[in-house]
């Protein structure tokens, strides 16, 4: 009998010690990752800067053509870029000879404010036409008008009053125009009263002559390292400018390297 209480000790004791273990024990933790959805690249076409500044601009009486103010701004911007112009300018002046005399076509912008300063008559040469400009020249006494980009320089006074030189930025164009003496002035003959008497603006002998009670603040304004674009239609010299061509690689390639700098 005293076995008996033995042999039932054993029993228990054989039976509790294979209690099975919970699997939670021995179970990994989980590891949730969260999936990161990245939001598809959007092909967006680049602005065109020089539309976006002429939509704001408000002509008042003539009209620019886009076109030709499209590619004033890539002469200026080009300007710019090569160190020809100041970094801070922001001014372009704009004559568009392929316009009758009789109309206002020249205009001073302000690209910043986005705002037509000065829009005014402004004569051609007696050798480029007579309402209408039809001949240009960058030859001593040939009392023709000259194509292409200037910048201006410093005022002056002298047998045309108030003036204001011009350095010629196109090669065979108009670099000659600080020794044809080729400026800025203002004169009687371009006027209201003029065009109505003549049935034309008066002529000059190759400068951009603008009226008379204008000269000075149009000068002041744009004195001292400024861009003037003379614009006619000539096939040559539109293809022929260097100012006009569309680096679109060097700026791609400078855009590129400002990045890269910024993000350093």
């Amino acid at each position: 009998m005293k076995r008996f209480p033995l042999l039932l000790c054993l029993v228990y004791l054989i039976t509790t010690s294979f209690y099975p273990v919970s699997s939670e024990s021995f179970s990994q933790p989980k590891t949730v990752v969260k999936e990161i959805k990245t939001s598809p690249k959007m092909n967006v076409s680049p602005k065109n800067p020089a539309e976006e500044i002429y939509k704001d601009l408000q002509f008042t009486d003539e009209k620019l053509n886009f076109e030709v103010f499209e590619k004033a701004y890539l002469g200026f911007q080009n300007l710019k870029k090569s160190g020809k112009l100041q970094p801070t300018a922001n001014l372009l002046s704009v004559c568009d000879f392929s316009l009758s005399s009789n109309r206002k076509r020249l205009w001073v912008i302000d690209l910043d404010e986005k705002k037509i300063l000065f829009n005014s008559l402004v004569a051609h040469g007696k050798g480029t036409g007579e309402e209408f400009a039809m001949s240009f020249s960058n030859t001593m006494d040939s009392h023709q008008s000259s194509l292409g980009f200037y910048i201006t320089e410093q005022t002056y006074n002298g047998d045309n009053g108030y003036s204001m030189r011009l350095f010629g930025m196109d090669k065979g164009y108009n670099d000659a125009a600080l020794e044809r003496c080729i400026v800025m002035h203002g004169a009687n003959y371009v006027s209201e009263d003029f065009i109505k008497a003549e049935k034309r603006l008066g002529r000059s002998w190759g400068c951009p002559a603008v009226p008379r009670e204008l000269a000075q603040p149009i000068i002041n304004t744009i004195k001292d390292g400024t861009c003037l674009f003379v614009y006619y239609p000539d096939q040559n010299y539109l293809a022929g400018s260097e100012w006009l061509k569309n680096n679109e690689k060097t700026d791609s390639i400078l855009n590129s390297t400002e990045q890269k700098m910024a993000t350093n």
